[in-house]
């Protein structure tokens, strides 16, 4: 295992100097939060499927084909459409915004008056998100070096945290294109042609495997549809998503970048159920699907291969959990703290000549954040109901007031503001007396945010016109007041 070690170590190593080298560019809020809005089309594919591939699409993924077969991919399938959605419809005007949260482009649809409740469930969602991917280190740590899930934890989520909070958006962006490179390496190039070989090809899995493995539908119709409504509605609206948007040095590069990761992800997807239906053939009686990554890795390849690999797991791992730790904190320091205290600057105002303090501070509110992830961590026992835990309260809370805000006019602040109440509220009831991993929490949170939305909205006054024509100048990105911005980027 030397060799292989030796492997994970540099990889280590090479995530914490690149951490440090973002350092030296991340000199504004706009640069260590968005990473100056200069990402070029390479850059920004690469790192926006770093972000949305994380351990629950690769070690997951490869679980869900172990227990499934091909349909097993439908978890990861229904997060690159969602990826996919919200670049060809949404992301282009998500861009010209200017904004660094999604209560900011609330606050601008809506008038200023649904940024603290809505920044609190997308602060839940983050915090959940950053806590689930931290959890996997351990995972991968321990069939590393054997190592005690408190340890591992510990050291992985530090690591994470270091780079981030030295370098922000920046420090993350390097990394996570590395990431994109050794996940694409280890898991495509490598250990998916790997597994099929070792299997036998695709006429010995058939023979082996019962007819329903090699069913595109075989995971059941209900799950698909809760799925789409979990990730791929999630995609559209989540603030580790919609950052990444912000990095982007143009509307164009936003939409047709993204539609790349999201094809991208699509086939991730069906690489991870055919290296899971080739390990239900290698080791048909597992303890656990979720073992089968780790088993066909550690048995399967030849040393410095399986480093590789591992290293393109603990990638996949990092990529989410950085994304979703600096996501946080965002929230946190801009949509809570800052408004909290009366100090938020208005959506999309110059920055003024405070700009090292606001990085000092979000810098800080990263450290903050990153300390809170991995104690949680340590804590937690479920990961799988965690994070269902998150995601129903975000396409529960906040999925109508976003996007009914970007294709409903009608839509006003209290109808934006009842919406996620009442979401929130069914949500967390539903789950209480149907069990949090039961279907009908997202179902019914879903609906009776939208009769919410729109039945308060109705029976309200209008959004203000100029309120309405400031938003739309912006969506146009014509308005006078944004800063400008400079568009040179890397490729």
């Amino acid at each position: 295992m030397a060799v292989d070690y030796t492997v994970i170590v540099v990889y280590l190593a090479g995530m914490l100097a690149m951490g440090w080298w973002g350092m030296r560019r991340a000199k504004s809020k706009s640069e260590f939060l968005v990473a100056g809005r200069r990402l070029g089309p390479t850059m920004y594919s690469g790192t926006m499927a770093a972000i949305v591939l994380g351990g629950a699409s690769t070690i997951g993924g490869v679980g869900l084909g172990y227990q499934y077969g091909l349909s097993g991919a439908w978890m990861v399938f229904t997060i690159g459409l969602g990826l996919l959605a919200l670049s060809v419809f949404f992301s282009a005007r998500i861009a010209r915004l200017k904004v660094y949260t999604v209560s900011e482009m609330l606050d601008l649809r809506y008038g200023g008056r649904a940024g603290v409740i809505s920044g609190v469930v997308m602060w839940a969602y983050t915090l959940m998100l950053a806590v689930t991917s931290t959890i996997a280190y351990a995972t991968i740590f321990d069939v590393l070096f054997d190592m005690n899930r408190t340890v591992a934890i510990v050291l992985g989520g530090s690591i994470v945290v270091a780079y981030s909070t030295l370098g922000g958006m920046w420090s993350i962006t390097l990394t996570d294109m590395v990431q994109f490179v050794v996940k694409t390496v280890g898991v495509l190039l490598l250990l998916l042609p790997i597994a099929v070989v070792k299997a036998g090809g695709f006429s010995e899995m058939k023979a082996k495997l019962p007819t329903e493995y090699f069913d595109p539908l075989g995971i059941g119709g209900e799950t698909i549809f809760t799925y789409v409504l979990i990730y791929t509605f999630g995609m559209l609206i989540g603030q580790d998503i919609w950052q990444r948007v912000f990095t982007a040095r143009s509307d164009k590069t936003a939409k047709w970048g993204g539609t790349v990761a999201g094809t991208y992800c699509l086939v991730y997807a069906l690489a991870g159920a055919v290296i899971g239906t080739a390990a239900k053939v290698l080791y048909p009686r597992l303890g656990s699907a979720d073992d089968a990554f780790a088993t066909i890795v550690k048995d399967e390849l030849p040393v410095g291969v399986r480093g590789l690999v591992l290293a393109a797991a603990l990638a996949a791992v990092m990529s989410t959990s950085s994304g979703a730790l600096i996501a946080c904190a965002t929230v946190a320091n801009n949509d809570i703290w800052s408004r909290l205290r009366g100090a938020v600057r208005p959506a999309g105002a110059p920055e003024s000549g405070e700009q090292h303090d606001e990085v000092k501070g979000n810098r800080a509110f990263i450290l903050l954040m990153g300390l809170a992830v991995i104690g949680t961590a340590i804590a937690l026992n479920n990961v799988v109901e965690a994070l269902t835990v998150a995601y129903n309260l975000l396409v529960g809370g906040l999925l109508v007031p976003i996007l009914g805000g970007l294709l409903w006019r009608r839509g006003t602040a209290q109808g934006a503001l009842a919406s996620v109440v009442v979401g929130g509220v069914a949500v967390i009831t539903l789950m209480a007396t149907h069990g949090i991993l039961a279907n009908e929490p997202v179902y019914y949170g879903l609906l009776s945010s939208l009769a919410a939305y729109i039945a308060v909205s109705l029976m309200t006054r209008p959004t203000d016109a100029a309120v309405l024509a400031a938003w739309r100048e912006r969506l146009a990105g014509r308005d006078p007041e944004l800063v400008s911005e400079p568009v040179s980027a890397p490729q």
